[in-house]
């Protein structure tokens, strides 16, 4: 009975603590503020926030300033809320034609090209896997694989497998691949969209298949076209003038708030989003070609804003450290950058709560991916729960969305960090209507819907920052053994004697 009565006594204490918390987060999260913020981010004006752009400089100094307004520091060793690095941007080449038994495919991505005219007899390798080039040749021959997977061929599983394709390619001699897609018009433009300007972070030596000069393209087809080629192992006849590169600036922008707890205030957690989106591309319907951007990511920009808002004037135990990421449309570069270059130590960021999402369309839920693979948990769910939301994990495990966000750059090096989002319970054509879609505009939003969910996000973060105990992956998480060694929480071997 005692027992009883000192675990209700317990629960009593932290509802009654999550209901004071309930009432500072109130006095904060503001729908008109909410909705400035999102009209700028969303506006026309910087024209979808495509990284390295002067746009997305442009909504850094404002994430900045706002941050200043707050009464969030920047690091106090540079003074300044920007961590700039350089970019290495590939524009698509002017002139690309490919034929293939005497027959022009005019659908084609360049994945990788230098200038060059080749032609020869192609090679059919099945999809590239390690399996396809055994008893096979390839040495100083272009080889023609199906893109994708045995298991899929859509737009994500295309790009998922292409660099492993590419480096199988190379490893066995190839000069070069085509890819031949099945993709639906739709999807082709959002490929060739999202492939049109590739962003990466330079690497201090060169890419080898860009010494040899191997090209790798993505050629799109229909089933009939790509058996016949099958069949016979095509001959082919390939002209470009190469992709473009030159260098761009851009920066994640960095805040800190101290804790004052004398003793928890060495622990920080990170309130992430990524702001950049896609930028401008091709018009719809309406003749509409800005990606503006607002469900991915201006909301999850917003979220840190009003997290930042939140603990500048209600400070946390815990230290909290705000970034907003650049890059992260063009391969998570932004946390990857940071990841490896911390200004605030990665083993001092004990949780990682990021923001990021493609949309709703449940607007009862938050949905949280990795919702279950930490102890915060609890705190989350109590969160959501206060302002009458419902926590879920990742509905749609089977699109491994946890490994597809900023989070992934930090839980990777053992730091928690789950991505919680607007409300969906599936991918469907709610989500892929907006998703990287010039119909993506502030107007669209449900900002009453919104008003609910900055307020879980916010209420949890406090929660979560005040609690005195240190939050950590769930006991056998992939990520929990590298969590052990980054806090150094992997057991000494015991002394010999």
């Amino acid at each position: 009975m005692k027992n009883f009565l000192s675990a209700a006594a317990f629960a009593l204490s932290g509802l009654l603590f999550a209901q004071g918390d309930a009432e500072i987060v109130e006095q904060t999260v503001d729908k008109n503020e909410i909705e400035g913020h999102i009209y700028f981010l969303a506006d026309d004006v910087l024209k979808g926030r495509a990284t390295g752009s002067p746009e997305l400089k442009i909504a850094a100094s404002y994430l900045a300033n706002t941050l200043r307004g707050y009464g969030v520091k920047p690091h106090p060793a540079t003074n300044s809320y920007f961590q700039t690095f350089n970019l290495l941007q590939t524009a698509p080449p002017d002139e690309i034609k490919v034929s293939l038994n005497g027959e022009v495919f005019p659908h084609s991505i360049a994945v990788e090209a230098k200038p060059t005219t080749l032609s020869g007899d192609a090679l059919y390798v099945g999809y590239g896997t390690e399996d396809d080039y055994k008893g096979k040749d390839v040495q100083g021959k272009l080889v023609l694989a199906k893109a994708g997977t045995s298991e899929s061929a859509d737009a994500r599983a295309i790009y998922r497998a292409h660099q492993e394709k590419q480096d199988l390619a190379i490893k066995n001699g190839a000069i070069g691949l085509l890819e031949m897609t099945l993709l639906e018009e739709d999807w082709w433009s959002r490929m060739s969209h999202f492939m049109g300007e590739s962003v990466k972070i330079p690497d201090a030596m060169a890419d080898q298949n860009q010494k040899n000069g191997f090209i790798h393209l993505w050629v799109n087809t229909t089933s009939e076209k790509l058996e016949a080629l099958i069949k016979s192992n095509p001959s082919y006849s390939i002209e470009t003038d190469g992709k473009k590169e030159k260098t761009l600036v851009t920066q994640n922008v960095i805040g800190v708030l101290e804790g004052t707890d004398p003793k928890l205030k060495d622990e920080y957690i990170m309130y992430s989003a990524h702001y950049d989106h896609v930028g401008v591309g091709t018009p719809n319907a309406e003749g509409d070609s800005i990606y503006n951007g607002a469900r991915d990511n201006a909301i999850g920009t917003t979220a840190v804003l009003s997290m930042a808002e939140n603990i500048g004037k209600y400070p946390t135990k815990r230290s909290a450290v705000f970034i907003l990421f650049t890059g992260e449309e063009k391969g998570l570069l932004g946390s990857k950058y940071y990841a490896e270059h911390p200004i605030f130590p990665l083993n001092q960021i004990v949780y990682g709560f990021n923001t990021d999402g493609a949309g709703y369309n449940n607007t009862k839920l938050a949905t949280v991916i990795g919702l279950n693979r930490t102890t915060a948990k609890k705190h989350i769910v109590a969160g959501a729960a206060t302002f009458g939301l419902e926590a879920i994990d990742d509905p749609a495990p089977e699109q491994g969305l946890f490994d597809r966000s900023d989070n992934v750059s930090f839980a990777s090096k053992g730091v928690p960090a789950p991505t919680y989002s607007t409300g969906f319970d599936a991918f469907d054509d709610e989500i892929n209507k907006y998703y990287h879609q010039a119909a993506d505009e502030a107007e669209s939003l449900d900002f009453d819907y919104l008003v609910k969910f900055y307020q879980g996000y916010v209420l949890s973060g406090r929660l979560i920052a005040n609690d005195p105990e240190t939050p950590y992956w769930v006991k056998g998480d992939k990520y929990e053994a590298a969590g052990n060694v980054l806090y150094d929480k992997v057991p000494k071997a015991p002394m010999k004697n």
